[in-house]
């Protein structure tokens, strides 16, 4: 028969060990679930801020040739047919000047159709050496059948079609380059007389396109959306200038934005997204590189637990109710982290193996939630206001908070708390809609006087704001200027939610109160309490 004590230590034993590994689930489906998304995410922003690039650039081509386009179309309705000579001239002029603002511009032209005159060819203008642009001789079309798409694309396309195009990489007639070209239609009453195109350097899309990298083997590349690559980092130029252009992986091709295929025998993970000219833009990564980080953290993490929980197991008669009570607490912890909540807080005194646990977890959250972090924006908005939201606001203090542990000189700073009175009561008897009005009003009061400071929406009827620089040093009048403008809003309204009474607390920083930003803000929410309590009496 077993004794009353080894029945209690195997019941404790067992409940360490369900505890441990329930703790130790929790936290691996976490980081897993997280490695996951994150990876995602990390691939779809990369890619999205290439493609917006990318798309920038190519909207500044399109509007530097619809510029010209228009003036062509309105001289044409001044001067008509009969004074080709003197338009080509005119619009010769436009064209130089747009041609010349224009990045990556190698030639531009303006080619009337043969039908409409068989002199007056148009012009040609090349800049293939950076020092100017110089005329070109203008190539005969007349041996093409305008109307067959197939032939002569840049000219009978947007003839045939009436609408400009944007055409792949080619090389131009007589000058052996590989360009991009973006043709506009020109039209006079209704009939086709011409086009208007600019021809772009297809090396200016490399730079951004090589500038997007991740992990250590990932990259972006382009390809035409029809399984031909257009620009590939690792794959020789020749190769895709050629002829036979090299087709793009299995599992690339399709509407989903996101895909897997496998590429000299290393399995990826891409995102693409559409860019206006047609081409699609690609960020791949190896599958390998995005779950290496986490399955190193997740065997760690296993390690370190089995190893601490045979010292559990051997410590459990001395140490049971020292032990339990932790154990609980961290395994609450990962319940939270698997909800997907990183802010949770552990006691991290103890100096035992639970101690080591406790803090080795807590790291790990640490990183997970500043790796988080760093995916997001740095310019996410409160959808309502406009202003910064919670997000961005946990960011900037945490730069800031990285300059007062290791910047040479102290930042002189103040955190300002503002919390609008009244907000529910506006909300209960006027409705939500009034009190979101009330709620602009008191942050465009904000924004108005302390317009050298970021604002943030911390809360829902809370902002702060970080006073730095002049805003910080005039301090004292910006509080005075507050409250005028305030009472001034107050007064010219004639409804309560055009109002807008806000309770306000400023701390300054003082490095002998302050170990950190928490610290300034939590100052500051007192200060604004009392703020809150004093207004309240004075209005009773």
């Amino acid at each position: 028969m077993h004794s009353i004590q080894t029945k209690t230590t195997l019941l404790t034993v067992c409940a360490i060990v369900v505890t441990m590994l329930c703790a130790m689930l929790l936290a691996s489906t976490a980081i897993n679930n997280l490695g996951s998304s994150s990876s995602n995410q990390i691939l779809f922003l990369l890619c999205e801020t290439g493609e917006r690039n990318l798309d920038f650039f190519f909207e500044g081509v399109e509007q530097s040739v619809e510029t010209v386009s228009s003036y062509a179309e309105d001289d044409l309705a001044e001067l008509g047919l009969d004074r080709l000579d003197e338009h080509l001239e005119r619009v010769r002029e436009i064209f130089e000047k747009t041609a010349a603002h224009t990045t990556g511009v190698l030639t531009y032209y303006y080619r009337i159709d043969p039908e409409v005159s068989s002199d007056v060819k148009g012009f040609w203008y090349v800049n293939l050496d950076g020092t100017g642009f110089v005329p070109h001789e203008v190539t005969d079309i007349t041996r093409y059948d305008t109307r067959d798409q197939s032939t002569l694309v840049w000219f009978s396309v947007p003839k045939a079609t009436g609408r400009p195009i944007w055409l792949p990489p080619y090389f131009t007639d007589n000058l052996d380059i590989y360009v991009l070209s973006y043709n506009v239609p020109i039209y006079r009453e209704g009939r086709f007389i011409g086009v208007v195109g600019i021809e772009i350097d297809y090396r200016t899309i490399i730079e951004p396109v090589d500038s997007i990298a991740l992990y250590d083997n990932g990259y972006a590349f382009i390809n035409d959306g029809a399984g031909n690559l257009i620009y590939h980092p690792r794959i020789a130029m020749e190769a895709l200038t050629g002829a036979q252009k090299p087709a793009v992986p299995d599992g690339m091709i399709g509407d989903s934005t996101y895909f897997s295929y496998r590429y000299e025998g290393v399995d990826k993970q891409g995102v693409w997204l559409p860019l206006r000219n047609g081409m699609r833009l690609n960020v791949a990564v190896p599958i390998s590189e995005i779950n290496g980080n986490w399955y190193r953290l997740i065997n760690e993490f296993f390690i370190v637990s089995a190893l601490l929980l045979l010292v559990f197991v051997a410590l459990t008669l001395r140490f049971a109710g020292r032990i339990t009570r932790p154990l609980r607490r961290l395994a609450a912890a990962a319940e939270q982290v698997d909800r997907g909540n990183y802010d949770v807080e552990l006691d991290q005194s103890g100096n035992d193996e639970v101690g080591v646990l406790t803090r080795s977890f807590s790291r790990l959250i640490r990183h997970l939630k500043i790796y988080i972090s760093d995916l997001n924006s740095l310019a996410y908005s409160d959808a309502l206001t406009s202003v910064h939201n919670k997000g961005a606001f946990d960011i900037y203090v945490q730069k800031l908070q990285e300059r007062l542990q290791y910047a040479e000189t102290q930042p002189a700073f103040a955190v300002g708390v503002f919390d609008c009175d009244n907000l529910k009561l506006v909300n209960d008897r006027y409705g939500h809609d009034k009190g979101d009005i009330y709620l602009k009003t008191a942050s465009a009061l904000i924004c108005a006087v302390f317009q050298h400071s970021p604002v943030f929406r911390t809360g829902g009827d809370e902002f702060t704001a970080v006073l730095q620089n002049d805003d910080y040093n005039n301090r004292e009048e910006l509080l005075r200027r507050f409250a005028a403008q305030s009472a001034e809003i107050c007064a010219a309204a004639t409804e309560p939610w055009e109002e807008t009474h806000v309770s306000i607390g400023i701390a300054e920083y003082d490095p002998q109160l302050d170990r950190t930003v928490a610290d300034v803000a939590l100052r500051a929410d007192r200060l604004m309490y009392e703020d809150k309590r004093a207004r309240k009496a004075g209005r009773d």
